[in-house]
C-alpha cells in the first residue's frame, strides 16, 4: 500500500514539475508577443507569415505535400476582460490538389520547450483537429510552424466533420519555416467583413 501510494505521489510530483518546466514568466511571454507581433500586442495585433514553395526546393522535397502556407496570427484583449487572447488561421495548398484549405483554432499563452531557451505558441485546432505550435526564427523574420496532424477545410465550406481533411506530417511536412510578410496578405483567410477591413487598412 505504502509503495503504491509512493508510486503514486511520484508521478504527481513528476507532473508538477513538467508543467513548470512549461511554465515562462510574464516578462518572457511579452517579450515573445513583441516578436511575433514586432511591438507590444496592444488592444489588438495582427502577425501575417507566408511562403510558395519554388519548383527546386519542391524538387529538393519529393514528399513535400504542401507547396505553399499562409499563417495569421492574432493577439486581441476582448471587450470587458482583462487577459490576453491569441488565436491563428492557417492557409495550404497542395503540390498535387487544386483547392484552398484553411484550418482554424485557439492559441494557449507562450510556453517554454524542451529546446533550450526556446518558446512556442501552442495552437490547437477546432474540432479536435490536431493543432500547430509556432516558434520564431533567431532573426524574427520567420514563423518557425511544427505539426504533426492537423485538419484543414477546403476553402468557404463550413468545418464539419463530413467537409474536413487532414494534413498529416510525413518526412518532409513536419516543420515549415514561413517568412513575415505584410498582413494584407493574409486577407483571404479572414471571413469577417468588419476584421478583413481592419487587416486591409492596417
Amino acid at each position: 500500500m505504502k509503495r503504491a501510494l509512493l508510486f503514486i505521489l511520484s508521478g504527481l510530483t513528476l507532473a508538477t514539475v513538467a508543467r513548470a518546466d512549461d511554465t515562462v514568466s510574464r516578462i518572457q511571454a511579452r517579450t515573445f508577443d513583441t516578436r511575433v507581433f514586432t511591438k507590444p500586442p496592444g488592444q489588438k495585433a495582427y502577425a501575417c507569415f507566408t511562403r510558395r514553395y519554388d519548383a527546386d526546393h519542391l524538387a529538393r522535397h519529393p514528399k513535400q505535400k504542401v507547396s505553399a502556407m499562409q499563417l495569421l496570427v492574432t493577439a486581441e484583449i476582448p471587450p470587458g476582460e482583462r487577459e490576453m487572447t491569441y488565436s491563428l488561421r492557417l492557409g495550404v495548398n497542395y503540390r498535387d490538389r487544386s483547392g484552398d484549405f484553411d484550418s482554424s483554432g485557439s492559441c494557449e499563452h507562450a510556453r517554454a520547450t524542451d529546446a533550450p531557451g526556446e518558446i512556442r505558441y501552442n495552437c490547437p485546432v477546432d474540432c479536435e483537429g490536431g493543432g500547430i505550435e509556432i516558434a520564431m526564427s533567431k532573426d524574427d523574420k520567420s514563423a518557425i510552424v511544427r505539426l504533426s496532424r492537423i485538419t484543414v477545410w477546403q476553402r468557404d465550406n463550413k468545418p464539419d466533420s463530413e467537409a474536413g481533411d487532414a494534413l498529416v506530417a510525413g518526412a518532409d511536412d513536419k516543420i515549415f519555416r514561413v517568412d513575415r510578410s505584410d498582413v494584407a496578405d493574409c486577407a483571404g483567410l479572414v471571413t469577417d467583413r468588419k476584421e478583413l477591413a481592419a487587416i486591409r487598412h492596417k
